[in-house]
């Protein structure tokens, strides 16, 4: 007898939440970025303490304790939001920064077409 309740991966509309409401691609984001950040800083550090191994463990510390701060942090921003409101705040935030532009019309007031003469309406007029 089948089970009717089953979640079967082609199902989904969006990429299932993995651990504090990240999807996968999120938390290999975070994870990326905090290697990048992490591994040279913890290096350089335990390179300046005489014990240069002692950084990839000084890494690996950071490196989860920003996993788990960020994703904590994208659980509050994602709470009650539809799917994708973050990337979409982030986007805007950029432009207003001028670092980026948004693919989406973020103006509001009176629109104007730009002319200053009123077009005929027929080719007799």
């Amino acid at each position: 007898m089948s089970n009717d309740h089953e979640v079967l991966a082609d199902r989904l509309n969006a990429e299932p939440a993995i651990f504090k409401g990240c999807s996968s691609s999120e938390l290999g984001t975070i994870v990326g970025l905090a290697i990048t950040v992490w591994l040279p800083l913890s290096l350089l550090l335990a390179w300046l303490l005489g014990a240069i191994t002692m950084g990839f463990g000084i890494a690996g510390v950071g490196v989860v304790a920003t996993v788990v701060a960020f994703a904590t942090l994208f659980q509050r921003i994602k709470r009650g939001r539809p799917e994708g409101y973050y990337q979409q705040w982030l986007r805007i935030r950029l432009q207003a920064l001028g670092l980026s532009r948004a693919p989406w019309v973020l103006r509001s007031g009176a629109w104007d077409v730009g002319r200053t003469q009123h077009a005929p309406l027929s080719s007799r007029d």
